[in-house]
């Protein structure tokens, strides 16, 4: 393509570009706009942004051995022009020049040095290019780059191969797009982070209302008794730092309260306290129950979901009953834990999380560590402070304060007359051993509050002969007599009864009626359906 000696390049739609950029807010939409109107021009022949971006392909990049920093490159982000050849498409990003080491190349030394540059013969001075032959097949006789700068810093490089020599004109234009480009990449930014903290804010709405509506069971932590004043104490100590927390303690003892107050006493405390339950998770969706999905990651993944550690970034993680995450996913939280980063489940590129780690077990960890089912290197990551939460039943001072607080709560969430523990209940309650510690004793006050009869309340407990029964009956049979087979079965059948109703109906995991019993969770089951036994409500 051969242009007359008098050609001279029309400069008005670089006016009309600079409008159509000062209105752009989404900064890939902006970098196409400006190359697609630079190739609009005829003896444009290519233009192209590169902005600088984390190294992302570097062990594959075709310039890894020029690249002596892999912590930044540029990145080929907008590609457009007017190619000679049939059928080329110069609008891909994927080539073999999608990145560009710092300092290396035209392109990489722009980004270095913040200057621009400009070759107006590349016949004569191209001993740079690695394609000079594609020079010469597409007619090209210039080149000219310039850096997108914003307060001191190289945000990209635009440049132009050009089938004329460059005008002073066209550099001034070039300058001032260049310039603008940059000011709107900043601003397209800002945009942009202003719309993720906001839809990052509602999404923290979203899950502390609904968190506020599954919780409000315990309230403030409430007791007198040494062990919890222990506890509370180690809370003040740990709290102002970001130390990840180990709280270890029974089923139901309190565990999720200390990690709120943990949270709510640390710089985090306007930031998401975020909740997932380990020990309820299907095993092949962990990752994205953790980490979320881009959309297409998945059959049925129709648009990108953000994971408990996304929610949670600036805030407080809280993995409950972190002992149930099977063994071949430990390595991926270990990695978020040591690395700080994660990949959504179909995104290569890693993200960055600032999040605060509080694990909560009722399994004994480190003898999971000896057996082999717990790696060690993550049991030391989350047990950087561990904190016990004594049962209910080593602390018997706090039963009368507990009792009296799911009263109150009970009897206005239930809209019944105000009713008073006598100290003849205090000590009834005192008396049993709660298994289900707090939450058994919250669920015991509620249904003394609907069967009480004229505010007098009464405790449906089992006594320690129940309890016992089941334990009495394995060391033999009675009178040292075989029995019908039919007596064994219903011997049985009592016995499920009873671990089903100390577990509140639950079979699975720590405190359940398969771990009560000593048995395979998939036994108990299978027994159950065998013996037509029906679970109680929980």
């Amino acid at each position: 393509m051969k242009f007359p000696v008098d050609y001279k390049p029309e400069f008005e739609s670089m006016k009309a570009l600079l409008l159509e950029m000062a209105e752009e807010r989404c900064v890939d939409s902006l970098l196409k706009r400006i190359v697609q109107r630079f190739a609009t021009r005829p003896h444009v022949a290519l233009a192209r942004i590169w902005l600088r971006k984390p190294g992302d392909i570097c062990s594959r990049c075709r310039m890894k051995e020029e690249c002596s920093d892999r912590t930044a490159c540029m990145h080929l982000v907008a590609s457009a022009g007017n190619p000679l050849e049939k059928d080329a498409d110069w609008s891909r990003l994927d080539g073999d020049f999608s990145r560009f080491p710092i300092g290396v190349r035209k392109v990489g030394e722009i980004a270095a040095s913040g200057k621009p540059e400009e070759v107006l013969d590349l016949n004569r001075n191209g001993e740079w290019l690695s394609r000079r032959d594609w020079v010469r097949q597409e007619e090209i006789r210039s080149f000219v780059g310039q850096p997108l700068l914003h307060r001191g810093d190289v945000l990209g490089v635009v440049s132009v191969f050009m089938r004329i020599k460059p005008l002073e004109e066209g550099t001034f234009w070039m300058r001032m797009i260049a310039d603008h480009a940059a000011i709107s990449i900043a601003n397209a930014r800002a945009f942009g982070e202003i719309d993720r903290l906001k839809k990052q804010l509602e999404m923290e709405n979203t899950y502390l209302r609904e968190a506020f509506e599954r919780a409000g069971a315990y309230g403030d932590i409430l007791g007198r008794s040494p062990a919890l004043k222990n506890v509370i104490d180690q809370i003040e100590l740990v709290a102002p730092t970001d130390a990840n927390v180990l709280i270890f303690g029974e089923p139901g003892a309190g565990k999720e309260l200390v990690a709120r107050e943990i949270h709510q006493r640390s710089h985090r405390e306007h930031r998401a306290f975020v909740k997932v339950n380990c020990a309820t998770i299907p095993r092949d969706l962990y990752e994205d129950e953790l980490f979320g999905h881009v959309k297409g990651a998945f059959s049925g993944a129709a648009e990108d979901r953000a994971g408990r550690f996304q929610l949670a970034d600036g805030g407080t993680l809280l993995l409950d009953e972190v002992g149930e995450i099977p063994l071949e996913l430990q390595p991926k939280i270990l990695r978020v834990l040591h690395d700080k980063q994660y990949h959504r489940v179909g995104e290569e590129t890693p993200r960055k999380v600032d999040v605060r780690i509080i694990a909560a077990s009722s399994r004994n960890l480190k003898a999971d560590v000896e057996s082999g089912r717990y790696r060690q290197d993550l049991y030391y990551h989350l047990n950087v402070f561990p904190i016990e939460v004594v049962p209910l039943r080593q602390r018997p001072e706090d039963i009368g304060l507990l009792a009296s607080h799911f009263l109150k709560m009970t009897t206005k969430n239930m809209n019944v007359p105000s009713m008073r523990l006598s100290q003849a209940n205090v000590l009834e309650l005192q008396h049993y051993d709660w298994p289900g510690n707090v939450k058994e004793l919250q669920n015991v006050i509620e249904r003394a509050v609907i069967t009480a009869r004229n505010g007098r309340l009464e405790f449906d407990l089992p006594t320690k002969a129940e309890v016992a029964a089941p334990r009495s009956r394995k060391k033999g049979l009675p009178h040292g007599e075989a029995v019908l087979d039919a007596e064994i079965r219903e011997l049985e059948r009592e016995n499920i009864l009873l671990a089903l109703d100390q577990a509140g109906g639950k079979i699975y995991g720590p405190g359940g009626a398969a771990d009560i019993l000593g048995l395979k969770p998939t036994t108990l089951a299978s027994r159950i359906k065998k013996l037509m036994i029906k679970k109680p409500p929980s």
